[in-house]
């Protein structure tokens, strides 16, 4: 009875640990749609307003708009206003699920994040100024040179917005590339060396996601592509500062965890502080040999050479032919 009720209770606990986190992400949930909601109501008497500035690529080649659908005209417009609130409002939103996940990460892990989250936010809102100041005015140019004679290009209200907020998107989420550059060499899932020479695939990459996420011209591919490129080589040298951060906390971690393993050293008790603080530095051991730990071995794996694996095959067969030559030695001294 009483190994079920300790049972039960840890149960009761793991749950209560997991209701309360989604309580905590329901109350930041809740307080993200509200922000946006306040944002939403705050722009809503300037609705008409930021649609015209929206459509300013369009209107500022001498193109007009129609509107195809019965509320359209109106529906639109406000739509255009909670779109708007959504991207005043994205810092706030960051800083959230910021908040969210802080509790879990390490101390280093959050001196990574704070300045990772806040350059996330400022290249989503850059890649969104491109695509708006210089994108979309030369998309427009390139329309009403192409459009045949006797054609009057008018896109629709709707479409138009469409347009837009898929461009914005692909070039918000395209000026990300440093950042997804960052997180891959301070994970460890690469080095910027490997990056490095991995650069021409990297292009052909970037050109790739830049049909994917544009429309299909070739201006807009090509001007998704290129910055993408540029901004990978950016992230690949500001990898460096962060890398170095991270190897310094992490040092620092270690040497503390070192200090604390370390026991307590008596001059009454020499012998015993000697055994302990030799037992301290073997890892492990077997019957052949004695594994100790090197303080100055640094944390990251390096490879073995080619020579140094066939080596090593070498020694491992050399050892189970002798084991085998010993067995049928010792079947051969039994007497039959």
């Amino acid at each position: 009875m009483p190994n079920n009720n300790n049972t039960d209770n840890k149960i009761n606990t793991a749950e209560m640990g997991f209701l309360a986190h989604l309580i905590e992400l329901r109350d930041r949930m809740l307080r993200m749609s509200m922000a946006i909601g306040i944002a939403f109501i705050v722009l809503f008497p300037f609705a008409q307003e930021l649609y015209q500035w929206l459509a300013q690529p369009v209107l500022a080649q001498g193109q007009g708009m129609i509107a195809t659908g019965p509320i359209a005209p109106v529906f639109i417009p406000y739509k255009v206003a909670l779109l708007t609130a959504f991207l005043l409002v994205l810092p706030y939103i960051f800083y959230q699920l910021w908040s969210f996940v802080a509790p879990g990460l390490y101390k280093h892990e959050k001196r990574l994040i704070i300045p990772l989250l806040s350059s996330s936010v400022a290249l989503f809102y850059l890649g969104i100024a491109f695509a708006y100041y210089l994108l979309l005015p030369m998309v427009f140019k390139v329309v009403q040179a192409m459009t045949p004679e006797g054609i009057m290009a008018m896109p629709d209200i709707s479409s138009y917005l469409d347009f837009v907020m898929m461009i914005f998107i692909a070039f918000g989420f395209g000026f990300e590339m440093p950042i997804a550059t960052i997180l891959l060499i301070t994970t460890g899932m690469t080095t910027a060396e490997k990056l490095g020479q991995k650069r021409p695939y990297v292009i052909v990459g970037a050109f790739v996601v830049g049909m994917l996420l544009t429309p299909p011209d070739i201006i807009s591919q090509i001007m998704l592509a290129i910055p993408m490129w540029l901004l990978f080589e950016i992230g690949l040298f500001a990898s460096r500062f962060f890398t170095k951060e991270i190897k310094s906390a992490r040092e620092e971690k270690d040497k503390l965890e070192h200090e604390e393993s370390q026991p307590n050293t008596d001059s009454s008790t020499p012998v015993a502080s000697t055994t302990t603080t030799a037992s301290a530095s073997t890892m492990w051991e077997d019957d052949q040999y004695l594994y100790e730990e090197d303080d100055d071995l640094d944390d990251e794996y390096v490879p073995m050479t080619d020579e140094e694996m066939d080596a090593e095959l070498d020694r491992i067969e050399r050892e189970e032919a002798e084991e085998e030559a010993e067995n049928e030695a010792a079947d051969n001294k039994k007497p039959e």
